[in-house]
């Protein structure tokens, strides 16, 4: 339906990249997107997991007023040793899970490494992600597009940047936004809390990017220090 809206003027254009960038979606349809995900992986979250899934909080005057447009549901994977979840392995699932249901759909850069605390990470003076399911409000990157992730990082007051988060909004909550990144209808995206060597040793300068082109869903990396034409920086808060 919404393909086939007429675009006549710049009121209608105005009003359908409105109308599309604005379709939230409601808590039973993330919740669906979970058990289907949950199903297809055998990630093992238990129905009692899911039974505790109650509301989506609000979102406010002031955080419309700061970019937040979103509220998603989140899932935080593994053991970090510390009594937190492993950052690194939630956001590796859900690219996971995108590798299977995309199959061929996809690029990944090869400087990823999952599996190697060499060459990925969350960023040091980012909060700890405690385990299980959790809600957050999300900006979606236009707020900070103009700007590097180290500028960024440094107005995340009250917030902070995406790691696993972005992955898992993009890949299986708020798949619509797949589409409106290939139509240029909203910015690709950095994610702030991910920390990148690309060439490992511990040598972190560059974070994690997600972008779709020709109906690709692309994992790639970008240099913190460095303004990316079209890539917006997203944040969220708890």
């Amino acid at each position: 339906m919404l393909a086939d809206w007429p675009e006549t003027g710049s009121l209608h254009n105005m009003v359908y990249r409105w109308f599309k960038s604005s379709l939230s979606q409601p808590l039973s349809s993330q919740v669906k997107a979970w058990k289907k995900a949950n199903r297809k992986m055998g990630w093992g979250i238990s129905e009692e997991e899911f039974d505790r899934i109650f509301a989506l909080p609000p979102l406010t005057d002031e955080d419309r007023q700061r970019g937040y447009t979103e509220v998603a549901l989140f899932y935080r994977f593994g053991d970090n040793g510390q009594g937190h979840a492993d950052p690194v392995l939630s956001g590796k699932r859900a690219w996971e899970y995108a590798l299977k249901i995309r199959k061929r759909k996809t690029w990944q850069c090869e400087y990823i490494h999952f599996d190697d605390p060499a060459f990925i990470r969350l960023r040091p003076g980012a909060p700890p992600r405690p385990k299980g399911f959790y809600t957050a409000k999300i900006q979606t990157g236009q707020r900070f597009i103009n700007l590097t992730v180290s500028q960024a990082r440094k107005l995340l007051k009250g917030g902070t940047g995406c790691g696993p988060e972005g992955l898992q909004f993009l890949i299986i909550t708020h798949t619509h936004f797949q589409t409106l990144m290939n139509e240029r209808e909203h910015p690709f995206m950095a994610f702030a809390d991910y920390d990148v060597a690309p060439y490992g040793c511990y040598d972190f300068f560059d974070a994690v990017q997600m972008f779709v082109s020709d109906g690709i869903l692309g994992l790639g990396i970008g240099n913190i220090d460095r303004n990316y034409p079209f890539f917006g920086i997203p944040s969220i808060k708890w």
